[in-house]
């Protein structure tokens, strides 16, 4: 069984950083793509940005410019680093690691930005 492991969420004013990390534990292979979604209160889960084993990074565009995300392959984890955190980035932000055709999520963790 696949664990997403996520830890780095909390209380920041706005203009402030954040770093979120979750690590992958299990029987796995190396996934082949993780990543971020988050999901505010009242609207749906939507894509952060994600990162493949290649090194190719995908990102919403409201976080362009704003939020890195890297990985460590060898350990299956996956990392965000957020600044300039506005009152909009609030939500629960939601590891994912996908080995096609399967797809694991952690638990989420809570990002509040205060104005």
């Amino acid at each position: 069984q696949v664990q997403m492991v996520e830890s780095g969420g909390g209380f920041v004013q706005a203009g402030g950083s954040l770093r979120l990390s979750c690590a992958a534990s299990g029987t796995i292979f190396n996934l082949n793509r993780m990543g971020w979604y988050r999901q505010a209160p009242g609207k749906q889960r939507s894509l952060v940005a994600t990162v493949t084993t290649g090194g190719t990074t995908t990102y919403a565009d409201s976080v362009k410019g704003r939020f890195a995300i890297s990985s460590d392959n060898a350990k299956n984890t996956v990392y965000l680093q957020m600044f300039s955190l506005k009152p909009e980035d609030t939500a629960v932000y939601y590891c994912y690691g996908e080995t096609a055709p399967f797809a694991y999520w952690g638990q989420g963790t809570q990002v509040t930005v205060s104005s």
